[in-house]
Parts: structure tokens; C-alpha cells; sequence
């Protein structure tokens, strides 16, 4: 896909605010084969906001593997405690970042809150009901795919516990990799799924977490980037 069959696209090139590296390089589970998925956020001009047509919400490329969302849109998102767009904003590798997208980071403790709690573990859930079932029919679920559910609780157990999500898993890896290769055995996998979803249970109530995350915050930011957008289109 490339910008002359999508225009909008030219949003992604022109008016990114944060551009990270995602996935398995960001939560130092590479392996030689890995890709480089990306994720950014992009800052539509308030003028273009001023028609019936409406810009974008999201965009899929200009690049493979690359994922962008417009402000607002990841703000709400963020907000919900969605926790693909929680992670960007603290990825380890940050490949661009504007003015905007440091006020953006600035502020990512707004977005947290007991929320994630639900969200997280809601997903993961969902997902491992999907993997008993392949199972029960293939005999074996994707390991890939049960791996990265595991490091999702363990990021959910950390932010509960102190406050910000765990992106790059440090010494977990190598437990975490044996999963992948399916070299864990399904009842030790439930047993470290339970433990760590307990622990999450455990630290939600007494941790560091708000019960809700600082709306008021945010909007403010979104109100400023919009007005300083709309105050420089009109000179």
C-alpha cells in the first residue's frame, strides 16, 4: 500500500507525533526471524477537522507492519486502558518524537488506572479460552500466541504493582521463549497464568493505581494541541 492508493497516508508522514518499535523487539523477545512492528501517532491539522468529511481515526501503513492512530483517537483509547496503546507509550524504543509527542508521554500516568485491571485480564481470558479450544482440536494451541498472553499478565501484574506497564521483559525471557517453542507443558502454563492473574487480583486493590484515570488531564492536552493547530493554520 503506498500513498497514492490511500492519500491520507501523507498524515502518517507528515504529522506523526510519537513513532515506537512494538512487539517482540520492544519486549526483548526477538529472535532472528522477528519483525519490526511499529505503532505511531499522528496529529491531524484542526482545520481539516472543519468539513463533513472527517479524517481518519487509525491508518494501516505507509510502512509493512505499521500501525497508526490520531490523537484523540489513541487518547480515548488510552483512557479505556487498551493495553497495545498503553505499551506505546512506554516502549523502550522510540524511533520519533515531536514536541507534541513529549507532552503526549508527559502525561501517560493520566491514563492509568484500576481499568487495566478489567481490560487486561478480560483479553487474556478471552484468548485463552480461543487456545484451549485449538487444544482440544489440533492437540496443540500457538505457542507464539500463548507466550505473548503470559507476558501480557506479567505486564498487567506490574502495573499493579507499581504503577506502569512491564514492556521489555528482562529476565523472563528465556521462561517465556521456552513457552514459544512449546517446550512448557500445559499444566505448568495454567499454573504461571493463574499465579500471575492472582498476583494482578492481589495488587490492583493496594497498589499505586488510581480508580480512575485523570480525564481532566488529558483533555486539557487535547484542547491545547488543537488550538495551537488551528492558531498556526491561520497565521
Amino acid at each position: 500500500m503506498t500513498e497514492a492508493d490511500v492519500p491520507d497516508l501523507r498524515l502518517v508522514r507528515e504529522h506523526t507525533v510519537l513513532s515506537v518499535v512494538v512487539g517482540s523487539r520492544a519486549y526483548g523477545l526477538d529472535t532472528e526471524d522477528s519483525d519490526v512492528d511499529r505503532r505511531g501517532v499522528f496529529l491531524v491539522p484542526t482545520p481539516l477537522f472543519w468539513s463533513f468529511d472527517k479524517p481518519p481515526t487509525h491508518l494501516d501503513g505507509p510502512e509493512p507492519e505499521r500501525f497508526s492512530w490520531e490523537f484523540e483517537r489513541f487518547c480515548g483509547l488510552a483512557l479505556q486502558a487498551n493495553p497495545t496503546v498503553l505499551e506505546c507509550l512506554w516502549s523502550p524504543i522510540v524511533e520519533e518524537i515531536t514536541d507534541v509527542g513529549r507532552e503526549l508521554v508527559g502525561v501517560r500516568t493520566a491514563f492509568l488506572s484500576r481499568r487495566a485491571h478489567r481490560t487486561f485480564t478480560r483479553y487474556a481470558d478471552s484468548q485463552f479460552r480461543k487456545l484451549e479450544a485449538d487444544l482440544r482440536n489440533r492437540g496443540e494451541p500457538r505457542w507464539k500466541h500463548v507466550m505473548h498472553l503470559l507476558r501480557l499478565l506479567a505486564s498487567g501484574r506490574h502495573l499493579a504493582e507499581h504503577g506502569e506497564p512491564l514492556v521489555h521483559v528482562g529476565d523472563l525471557r528465556d521462561r517465556l521463549l521456552a513457552v514459544r517453542r512449546g517446550e512448557v507443558g500445559w499444566p505448568e502454563i495454567e499454573r504461571w497464568r493463574a499465579e500471575l492473574a492472582a498476583g494482578m487480583d492481589a495488587a490492583v486493590e493496594r497498589g499505586p493505581l488510581p480508580p480512575e484515570p485523570d480525564r481532566r488531564r488529558v483533555a486539557d492536552l487535547l484542547y491545547e494541541v488543537r488550538r495551537r493547530s488551528a492558531a498556526q493554520a491561520l497565521g
